[in-house]
């Protein structure tokens, strides 16, 4: 049994590594949209698209609107 016990931590515990390697890399994000939209909006003002795009590349969008069905 103290093997079991063991292998259980070790997985246990990776488990729990790579969810909170997650938190903040998905889900706080997506729990705080309004947030990170502001910020985008804010951080995106004094860039012209069409000048840092390359040729023939779609031009930025908002990745918050809902896709269009």
């Amino acid at each position: 049994m103290p093997r079991n016990k063991k292998t259980l931590l070790v997985f246990g515990g990776f488990v729990i590594a790579v969810a909170a390697a997650f938190y903040p890399i998905f889900f706080h994000p997506l729990s705080h949209r309004t947030e990170y939209k502001q910020a985008q909006m804010i951080n995106r003002a004094d860039i012209n698209q069409a000048d840092v795009q390359p040729v023939g590349v779609k031009i930025w969008s908002d990745p918050f609107k809902p896709a269009d069905k």
